[in-house]
């Protein structure tokens, strides 16, 4: 089967699952629908999350649509200000007022004009600035702390999920997660940049990253990258059998 069938084949079997169901996104481009799909082929039922780089606790979040249908997970968002509301709206999440990077202690968050664009790098914040639309409004000191640290402290289980949307600290992170002790099933990273001259350009080191450690690209909204697990992928056949085998009556469920 070519590339193209195979595309068209996947996107098929996501339209049937959305059609009819009601279903809302709440992410930027569908990538938690996308994501939903794929946990529930591997008989994922309330989804844990990690999301770094929350922003907002509904408004373009890749991780509201598995809390209202009764998961939870960790929040993790710099920005006091925005912080408050994941309170209101998502009691049930642990929200982390830190950043994550490579390495514990402290760095200055930078709060752009649009906050959806906040970042740890100052490169990055320079680099909106000169484009004209964008100013760094404040500076502020920000306890940062490891993604190992976060997934030992908070969670039992690795995360079925976890986001990254960093604005150019993406890389780094992965870079530090020890893939050997957390290997969560799925992965939603941002993987568009942009150019000195403000053109658009994938971040190809993410994508190997990933592949590296034995994730495979399942799907790509442009902006976003969903990587799952290799291996938990490939074992989606026989968790679809023993269902099968066990609604016969042959297993005991």
């Amino acid at each position: 089967m070519g590339l193209g069938s195979r595309l068209r084949r996947r996107l098929s079997h996501l339209a049937n699952w959305a059609i009819g169901s009601e279903r809302v996104s709440y992410a930027q481009c569908g990538e938690d629908l996308i994501v939903d799909y794929v946990l529930a082929v591997l008989d994922v039922g309330k989804v844990s999350y990690l999301d770094i780089g929350a922003h907002h606790p509904r408004y373009l979040s890749n991780t509201y649509y598995f809390y209202a249908q009764g998961g939870c997970g960790v929040c993790i968002e710099p920005d006091p200000n925005a912080l408050k509301a994941f309170k209101q709206v998502r009691p049930r999440d642990i929200c982390l007022p830190v950043g994550i990077g490579p390495v514990s202690g402290m760095a200055e968050l930078f709060v752009m004009t649009t906050s959806t664009l906040n970042t740890f790098s100052r490169e990055e914040a320079e680099r909106y600035q000169a484009y004209g639309s964008e100013r760094i409004e404040r500076v502020i000191p920000v306890e940062i702390k490891t993604v190992n640290e976060v997934l030992e402290k908070y969670f039992q289980l690795t995360p079925d999920f976890v986001s990254i949307d960093v604005e150019g600290m993406d890389l780094s992170i992965l870079k530090s997660l020890d893939f050997k002790r957390f290997r969560p099933k799925v992965f939603c990273v941002e993987t568009l940049t942009y150019t000195e001259d403000g053109s658009e350009e994938k971040i190809g080191e993410l994508q190997s990253l990933l592949q590296q450690n034995d994730y495979l690209m399942y799907a790509d909204t442009y902006i976003n990258t969903i990587a799952v697990d290799r291996q938990a992928w490939a074992n989606r056949k026989l968790l679809q059998t023993c269902k099968r085998v066990s609604a016969r009556g042959v297993i005991s469920s």
